[in-house]
């Protein structure tokens, strides 16, 4: 009998706890044991933070967001912040307590939901500590490479492009710009797939360092069209040309990344500043983390934990499922985390927001 741990890690998504449902039945239809590390890896360094998950206990869950097993992002193994007896923050390396945990309770694999940090450490673990490894890709940036898509993205995008159709009617009635700041880190895909399907008249994302000139033309051209109000979307890694990236900085102890942040303001800031239009701004922030997760993003969550436990059947570990086209995949996680995955610039996405009039500031 197979005994599985599963985490789920980095920021959550809507679809989590339906790839924690696939998990335990998929598992249970095997006669094998699965267990829910809670937060992470702390379930890992504390036995009491284990739960042994059965599919009464996992009845219902598809529909739910976050994840009962809860996350976090600053829970690294290999570098874990860890308070001393004087109460000073140190980073510590319990990688190797884990591992200790890990065969004591007699797991013979370890499903690893997450994102390209989570993953990696996943990776880690797998080629430097020899922990039988299976990835399932999570993120609403979807910008993990070896998968067409991830789950949590659908629902984002669905949260963004809500807002912006609402948006419409309060900018029209005050012919004002609104400008909404979306989440995405380095990559565009929420900012252009909302973007699009909510009627923006400007997109700027990370890919494309924008013009403030260009896009306070795109204003003024409006103006001209007899159209006194613009929406504008703008991912939080998006940029100005000759400028950095605004962030909030570090954030908390542990984490890998800065804090970004801020971008929208500033664009509101500026236009209002060149064109005189009343400009305020908008973060949708967590929002698109939240609530409960689409069709579309259910039934991939599901697809991808029943293959997750197809694959720790047979095996294949220090690999990730993936969508490929409507199929199913195995790909190892050495190519999944080996770079975030960029809107191309010559995608039909791209070309179909120049050809019905949106701007990307370029």
């Amino acid at each position: 009998m197979k005994k599985i741990v599963i985490s789920t890690g980095g920021g959550d998504a809507p679809g989590l706890n339906a790839v924690i449902y696939a998990v335990v039945r998929a598992s249970f239809h095997r006669g094998w044991e699965v267990y829910g590390s809670k937060c992470g890896y702390l379930g890992l360094l504390d036995p009491d933070e284990l739960i042994r998950l059965t599919p009464q206990m996992v009845e219902g869950i598809t529909s739910t967001g976050g994840t009962i097993l809860g996350s976090t992002n600053k829970g690294n193994p290999f570098a874990m912040p860890i308070k001393n007896l004087a109460g000073d923050v140190q980073i510590r390396d319990v990688s190797d307590r884990v591992m200790k945990i890990f065969n004591r309770m007699g797991f013979t694999c370890h499903i690893a939901v997450g994102g390209d940090g989570s993953l990696e450490i996943a990776h880690r673990f797998a080629v430097e500590k020899g922990m039988p490894v299976i990835g399932v890709p999570k993120t609403i940036d979807n910008d993990l490479q070896a998968t067409q898509l991830t789950f949590g993205f659908d629902t984002a995008v669905s949260t963004a492009t809500e807002a912006l159709d609402k948006l419409h009617s309060t900018a029209k009635s005050h012919d004002r710009v609104m400008v909404v700041e979306v989440m995405g880190r380095d990559s565009g895909w929420i900012a252009l797939n909302s973007g699009i399907s909510g009627g923006a008249d400007i997109i700027l994302i990370p890919e494309i360092p924008f013009n403030l000139d260009r896009i306070c033309e795109k204003i003024n051209d409006n103006e001209l069209h007899d159209k006194h109000y613009a929406i504008v979307v703008v991912a939080e890694g998006a940029k100005a040309i000759g400028h950095e990236v605004i962030h909030q900085g570090e954030g908390e102890v542990g984490r890998s990344e800065k804090v970004l942040g801020g971008i929208g303001r500033w664009v509101a800031q500026q236009i209002s500043k060149q064109t005189g239009k009343d400009s305020r701004s908008l973060v949708l922030g967590h929002l698109q983390r939240g609530g409960s997760p689409t069709t579309f993003d259910r039934l991939l969550a599901l697809r991808f934990g029943a293959t997750a436990v197809r694959l720790a059947q047979a095996e294949e570990f220090d690999h990730m499922v993936g969508l490929d086209g409507i199929d199913m995949i195995s790909v190892p996680l050495a190519d999944a985390i080996k770079g975030r995955k960029k809107v191309p610039l010559d995608s039909d996405k791209i070309l179909t927001a120049n050809e019905i009039g949106i701007c990307f500031g370029d």
